[in-house]
């Protein structure tokens, strides 16, 4: 069991729930708290569970519904670790909020897709047609650097991971990309062309990753991450805990359970 947190009732829920105000006592007790978001890591996380419990600890879940939480909560002791993010968007977390908080493995890809309720492929998509894409800056950047890939548009050189709608230089369908938050992107598909989702959102709402109409290519930097607190990172727990994960069973289990459309990085 997992349980779901939102930025309202993270603090309520540690309250309910007794959490410690720091990691401290969580460590003592052999418990390692980590926060996912729904779907895929969730999922995933669920099976480490009896593979850790052999090394002597007790995994508790929580999933938050959004982006931002799972780092402030980690950064202020509330949890041991996340599980939900890569590494561009934890570089932009750590320098726009001053989290200290570090990556200590790499976990699973999940490639990005463009996705439609109304067309089957991007050719069917017409001119002056509205997609949608992430608000925040390393997702919102992602999408972009697809459409860029795929031929849709093209981006001014030398905007790195982080592009915005501003640096958009050619635009031969004239799109009209608007920006919303990653969590409201499946949503939106009902007033959209299109909409550039995070697999972990689209196999979340029972989206076929592979019946995007655009998919990333499995390559770059956007590889998933497991995160701990700086303080935390050659500590016992954490070497457990990347090890359960990293492992045979986990492997195993990806591969079987998504057939592809998310991919082990070990």
């Amino acid at each position: 069991m997992s349980t779901l947190l939102s930025r309202r009732s993270l603090l309520a829920a540690a309250a309910a729930l007794s959490l410690p105000a720091s990691g401290a006592l969580a460590q003592q007790n052999q418990v390692i708290r980590i926060g996912v978001t729904p779907g895929p890591h969730a999922e995933i996380v669920e099976q480490i569970k009896p593979i850790i419990a052999k090394k002597g600890y007790e995994l508790k879940i929580f999933e938050f519904s959004d982006f931002v939480i799972p780092n402030q909560a980690l950064d202020t002791g509330d949890l041991e670790a996340n599980a939900f993010q890569h590494q561009p968007y934890l570089d932009n977390q750590v320098k726009d909020r001053g989290f200290k908080i570090a990556s200590v493995a790499t976990t699973v890809n999940f490639p990005m897709g463009i996705y439609s309720a109304k067309y089957k492929s991007w050719a069917e998509v017409p001119d002056g047609a509205t997609v949608s894409i992430q608000n925040d800056p390393t997702n919102g950047g992602r999408a972009l650097l697809l459409l860029q890939d795929k031929g849709v548009i093209k981006l001014k050189d030398g905007t790195g991971f982080k592009p915005t709608v501003l640096d958009i230089t050619d635009n031969p369908k004239k799109l009209k990309i608007v920006e919303i938050e990653a969590g409201q992107t499946v949503r939106s598909l009902a007033d959209v062309a299109a909409a550039a989702i995070n697999t972990s959102y689209a196999v979340d709402a029972k989206l076929d990753p592979n019946s995007a109409i655009l998919r990333e290519a499995p390559k770059g930097p956007y590889t998933n991450l497991i995160a701990v607190r700086s303080v935390d990172k050659d500590k016992p727990w954490v070497q457990a805990l990347v090890d359960s994960y990293r492992s045979p069973e986990i492997k195993a289990f990806v591969a079987e359970r998504f057939k592809g459309s998310i991919l082990p990085t070990w």
